[in-house]
């Protein structure tokens, strides 16, 4: 028997090769089964979990109503706390100091001069003598400068003068003398109602008022400015000229209690 030859190809070295394509043989997010039946399995890619956005709300624009809520809050709460604190100042002041209202008497009051004019006017020239007593045993009392005391009938002023300026001291007594000088012009229908007064009744109803500057020193502390107010009111006999009959009861009983004010 002969023998065949077998011819086997041999590849063209020079021939072009084919382009090698670069997409895998297996698709990505798959995977490839070796069961035994002879095909592949792909599985889709595995869910990926979604987070929601979270959106912030807008900033809230603050309305003027609640601004001015908060000013008068704190406006409030500013004033109760001053309140509180000079409410405890004042008994601390109290508590150490014990205050006492001062005590104030008319003693005489002398009608030198009660005149009408050729004019028509009227003048009139009293003489008031006042105790003041001061029954503190750490407070004292200055009395100042510009002050003003008058004598009044009905609503027609008849005469005025001013106190002296002075310090009275602790659980102290003055008697200071004021003398009162005025002129009442157009005076016709005052004279004869006055007249009528004294007829009627058998006197005459005065009113003194009085308004005295005084700073209060409590221990080596001096408090600001204060007005003293004051009002009396006491009967005469007559407005005859060096008439010095006060009503007796009122006099002796006669407390000038003054208020303190601006």
């Amino acid at each position: 028997m002969t023998d065949h030859q077998r011819i086997h190809p041999v590849p063209d070295v020079e021939a072009p090769q084919p382009a090698r394509s670069s997409a895998p043989l297996i698709p990505p997010n798959t995977a490839k089964s070796d069961a035994g039946d002879g095909g592949d399995r792909y599985f889709p890619p595995p869910p990926t979990r979604t987070h929601p956005v979270a959106y912030s709300p807008p900033p809230r624009k603050q309305s003027k109503r609640s601004c001015c809520c908060r000013v008068f809050c704190c406006l409030i709460s500013v004033l109760l706390l001053l309140i509180i604190a000079i409410a405890a100042t004042v008994g601390i002041l109290f508590l150490i100091f014990h205050p006492k209202i001062p005590k104030y008497s008319i003693d005489t009051l002398k009608i030198t001069r009660f005149a009408p004019g050729n004019d028509g006017s009227l003048s009139a020239t009293f003489a008031v003598n006042i105790t003041a007593h001061n029954p503190n045993k750490r407070i004292g009392i200055y009395y100042l400068g510009g002050s003003s005391l008058s004598a009044w009938y009905q609503d027609t002023l008849l005469c005025q003068g001013a106190l002296p300026e002075f310090y009275q001291g602790h659980r102290n007594t003055t008697i200071v003398q004021v003398p009162l000088t005025g002129t009442v012009a157009n005076a016709t229908s005052l004279a004869a109602a006055l007249q009528q007064q004294q007829q009627t009744t058998g006197n005459v109803p005065l009113v003194l008022k009085g308004r005295v500057p005084i700073k209060v020193k409590l221990g080596k502390l001096k408090l600001m400015k204060m007005r003293f107010k004051v009002r009396c009111q006491l009967t005469v006999d007559s407005l005859a000229n060096n008439n010095e009959d006060v009503d007796h009861d009122l006099q002796r009983g006669l407390k000038l209690l003054g208020l303190l004010g601006c």
